[in-house]
């Protein structure tokens, strides 16, 4: 297959040569380029502003907005005199006939990377569609996870648009997978306002902001999560579609550490909350466990898996006459599968189920003795910088014939890429007939709220699902975020964020060492309503 990427010559970045390379290394095509000046009225005070954050909030290098070097690009040619089958029009200037098959990549209806910078500066999370002609081919809500810093957004979603066209050129190849969902694209956007002052206003406001964010991390730990739970005598969150009227109990945190990601099991009757549990001095994430009783939690949680590498999101579940777990390794590049040998500990890794992937929240789900596996995928490693691609955006599914695998990529990856519902917040369950997943609704920031998704097509060739539901912080859990959500045992648990007094922990003990009874009102900081970043 012969596709020509249509870009501007005046601005050729390096994400122009990782595209060409994922084209010619992944899929084997012959790529050339047609380097002409463009119509794109790219403004220059965009390439200042990220200067500026670059400065402000002390971002590596740019990476895939950085200027493409002659050296970068010399590896594929400039047009040649053969046709090309498909042309990547990434400007918005090329004529249907170019090419037998001409893709136009745009954002919120805007050709070219004004319509990504448009967004970016409203403060939206734009709609990246890939078209030929009247006929959408890949279409998504890209994110970030660091809103209102352009500059890393902007890569972010550069990094996604390499997704969107290698997706259709996989799926090129393969007739017969379901064409994209359809999506109210807003809109054409005006060309970005960015003249000198605004650069200066944002830069101003950017500049206050990181310096209230670095003298709030001196008094505060942050993030800092909670968890909250409930007796569940009636219906649950995903029957109600909104909180209960009873509201939420916090587990109590010792400021030093928090806990998040709540996965809750019955065995041998009594329920056990497994969470992450994430010390700020380490800065790592283990697997803890805290049983419960009719009244609420027996202790505090304790550790019971522990790796090299950062450890959350325990999902749990019990087959054939154990209890097993898949946690997020995404730290590791891995999807491991553990065995438990000493409920709640006692931890063995079984098998890795993927590998070389960074994945986030792995859910899996069994339907009609076929199980399914949901993550979205970060095209970087997890310790790669922010701007290298976004973790939460785009959801790929596997299956296999166990949860033991092998698992077998959807021909359809990534199945959706919204980063209002694409990344799983808990176990996918069944409500008078409807498979309820619930989502992380990220297009506010990360873990901002939780929606619930029904699922409306599951099968080899596509997924489908509609958001039904939408939960926000507020009176009943207040914080800033809200991400996860799941039952078992009579009990219902969600997370949150919270503030957390960097020194409360040392102060707790010095009073207690100096004849002052141990405090009672820990939670009292965990249902403080001010956000933590």
């Amino acid at each position: 297959m012969h596709v020509r990427l249509r870009l501007d010559a005046r601005r050729p970045r390096r994400w122009h040569a990782l595209l060409a390379a994922e084209l010619s290394d992944g899929f084997g095509c012959a790529v050339d380029f047609d380097l002409r000046p463009s119509p794109d009225p790219w403004t220059g005070s965009a390439d200042l502003l990220f200067r500026l954050e670059a400065a402000i909030h002390r971002l590596p290098d740019a990476h895939m907005a950085a200027p493409a070097r002659p050296s970068d690009l010399a590896r594929w040619p400039g047009i040649g005199p053969a046709r090309p089958d498909i042309v990547v029009d990434l400007c918005g200037d090329v004529p249907k006939t170019a090419a037998p098959r001409v893709w136009t990549l745009s954002y919120d209806g805007v050709p070219g990377e004004r319509g990504l910078l448009a967004a970016l500066l409203d403060d939206r999370p734009p709609i990246a569609a890939l078209a030929e002609g009247d006929r959408v081919l890949e279409v998504g809500r890209i994110g970030t996870e660091v809103r209102g810093v352009v500059r890393t957004a902007f890569e972010d979603g550069l990094s996604r648009s390499t997704t969107l066209i290698a997706a259709a050129v996989a799926k090129s190849r393969m007739p017969g997978t379901a064409a994209p969902p359809p999506w109210d694209i807003p809109p054409r956007a005006p060309s970005p306002r960015l003249g000198l002052g605004d650069v200066a206003g944002r830069a101003g406001r950017a500049g206050a902001g990181a310096l209230v964010r670095r003298l709030y991390r001196l008094g505060f730990n942050g993030p800092h999560w909670r968890v909250g739970w409930r007796r569940l005598d009636g219906p649950d969150v995903a029957s109600l579609g909104h909180h209960p009227a009873g509201g939420w109990q916090s587990l109590p945190d010792d400021g030093s550490r928090f806990y998040a990601d709540p996965f809750p099991i019955v065995h041998d009757g009594t329920c056990t909350l497994f969470v992450e549990d994430y010390v700020h001095a380490k800065a790592k994430g283990v697997i803890s466990a805290v049983r419960f009783g009719p009244d609420g939690p027996l202790g505090t949680p304790v550790p019971v898996l522990e790796e090299p590498h950062h450890l959350s999101y325990p999902f749990v579940f019990a087959r054939d006459g154990a209890v097993w777990m898949v946690p997020e390794s995404c730290a590791n590049g891995t999807v491991d599968l553990y065995r438990a040998t000493a409920f709640p500990g006692g931890w063995v890794k079984e098998a890795t189920l993927l590998s070389g992937v960074t994945a986030s929240d792995a859910t899996l789900f069994e339907r009609d003795g076929r199980w399914w596996m949901f993550a979205t995928l970060r095209h970087a490693a997890a310790a790669a910088p922010l701007g290298r691609g976004c973790f939460s955006d785009a959801l790929h599914l596997w299956s296999a014939p166990g949860f033991r695998g092998p698992w077998t990529p959807h021909a359809a990856n990534p199945v959706l890429i919204d980063i209002a519902a694409a990344r799983p917040a808990g176990r996918v369950v069944e409500r008078d007939g409807r498979l309820i997943r619930p989502v992380q609704d990220c297009s506010a920031g990360y873990g901002a709220a939780l929606a619930l998704a029904r699922i409306d097509r599951l099968d080899d060739e596509g997924f489908g699902q509609t958001v039904v539901a939408r939960l926000a912080p507020g009176p009943s859990w207040p914080g800033s975020r809200l991400h996860t959500l799941n039952a078992a045992g009579g009990f219902e648990f969600i997370d949150g964020s919270a503030r957390a007094l960097r020194f409360a922990p040392l102060a707790a003990r010095l009073r207690r060492g100096a004849g002052a009874p141990p405090r009672t009102d820990a939670p009292a900081l965990a249902r403080d309503p001010a956000a933590v970043r």
